[in-house]
C-alpha cells in the first residue's frame, strides 16, 4: 500500500475497528486498519462466543478472521504495526499524522478503536509470576494446567466464560470474588455452578500470589473478618476489568477519569475528525454488537465529515 493520504485511519482491529473499516471500505473511502498485535481484540481470546445474533456458537478467533476477510474483501487495509502517537492537524487544510513501527501515515480522517487491556491485580507475585502460572487469557494457557486447581479473580462476565472454558481441563476452578453477589449474567453462573468443577470465596481478595519459579498459591484476605489464608493452586487467572489503550493520543482528545476518550453518541470526540468506538470510549455495556455499532457509526461519521469539507482522495 502506498503512503498516500487516507480518508480514514482505523487504530485498533477489534470489532469496533473492523466494523468502521468495513463501512469505510464499503463507501469506497480509502481506509487503512492498523493493530500491533492479532485482529479481534479481546474477541480473539475468547474461545466461545454465544450472544452474537444469528449465530448460536462460534469462537473468537474464528469471528474475528471472518471480520477481517470481510472487511478485505471490500477494500480495507491492514497494517500490522501499533500507533504510536498522533500528532493533530495544526491547520483545517492538512491531515492528521499517524507515526507508528513501520514509519508514519497521514490521514483526513481517524477512528480510535484500539480497545482495552486486562486490569492487572496489582499485587505482589503478580508481575514476577507472569507466564508462569499469571494469565489474562484462559483460552490462550488455560491447558498448560490439565488436572490442577486454578484460580479466577472477579465476578463479571469474562470470570465466569473464562471460568467455563477451565472447567473442561482443570480439576477445579476457584472464582474469588471481592463482593457478595455477582455482576455476571445468571445464565453464566448458572453453568459454572453446574459443572460440579467449581467453588466459590465471595468478599474475599487475593494479597498476593505466591511461588518461586511458578505460582504456587495464594494469600486471601476475608472482607468480612480480616483474617487471612492461603490457598493452594498452580494458576491465577484475574478478570477485574480492562485499561483503555489511549495513552498513545495527545492531550487535546479528552478523556476521563479512566482514560477512556470522551465521545456523542455519534462517536464525535473533542477533536474534529477524530471518532471514538468501542471500548475506548465510556459505555453502559461492553460487548462484541455495542462495539460493531459503534464501529459503522464512526466510519459514517467520518463520511460525513469528509463530505461536508468536500475532501475525499
Amino acid at each position: 500500500m502506498d503512503r498516500e493520504i487516507l480518508d480514514l485511519a482505523v487504530i485498533g482491529a477489534g470489532p469496533a475497528g473492523m466494523t468502521a473499516a468495513l463501512y469505510a471500505a464499503r463507501g469506497r473511502m480509502r481506509c487503512a486498519v492498523f493493530e500491533k498485535k492479532v485482529p479481534g481484540g479481546q474477541m480473539a481470546l475468547t474461545e466461545e462466543i454465544e450472544n452474537y445474533p444469528g449465530i448460536s456458537s462460534i469462537s473468537g478467533p474464528e469471528l474475528a478472521e471472518k471480520m477481517r476477510r470481510q472487511a478485505e474483501e471490500q477494500g480495507a487495509y491492514f497494517i500490522m504495526a501499533g500507533v504510536e502517537g498522533v500528532v493533530l492537524p495544526s491547520s483545517a487544510g492538512e491531515p492528521f499524522l499517524l507515526r507508528t513501527g513501520q514509519g508514519e501515515w497521514r490521514a483526513w480522517t481517524v477512528v480510535v478503536a484500539s480497545g482495552s487491556r486486562p486490569r492487572p491485580l496489582g499485587v505482589p507475585g503478580e508481575k514476577e509470576l507472569v507466564g508462569r502460572g499469571v494469565s489474562y487469557c484462559a483460552a490462550c494457557d488455560g491447558p498448560f494446567f490439565r488436572g490442577g486447581r486454578v484460580v479466577v479473580v472477579g465476578g463479571g462476565d469474562s470470570a465466569f466464560q473464562e471460568g467455563l472454558f477451565l472447567t473442561r481441563m482443570v480439576e477445579e476452578v476457584l472464582v474469588i470474588h471481592r463482593r457478595s453477589t455477582f455482576r455476571a449474567q445468571p445464565v453464566l453462573v448458572e453453568r459454572l455452578q453446574a459443572t460440579g468443577k467449581a467453588s466459590f470465596l465471595l468478599e474475599a481478595v487475593v494479597e498476593e500470589i505466591l511461588g518461586r519459579d511458578r505460582v504456587e498459591g495464594v494469600r486471601v484476605r476475608s472482607l468480612r473478618d480480616g483474617q487471612t489464608k492461603e490457598i493452594p493452586c498452580v494458576a491465577v487467572f484475574p478478570y477485574i476489568g480492562h485499561i483503555p489503550e489511549t495513552e498513545f493520543l495527545p492531550p487535546q482528545v479528552r478523556r476521563d477519569g479512566e482514560g477512556r476518550v470522551r465521545a456523542r453518541e455519534d462517536t464525535c470526540t473533542s477533536v474534529e475528525g477524530l471518532f471514538a468506538a468501542g471500548d475506548v470510549r465510556p459505555k453502559p455495556l461492553r460487548q462484541i454488537v455495542t462495539a460493531m455499532a459503534d464501529g459503522a457509526t464512526a466510519a459514517m461519521a467520518a463520511e460525513g465529515y469528509l463530505s461536508s469539507r468536500g475532501r475525499r482522495s
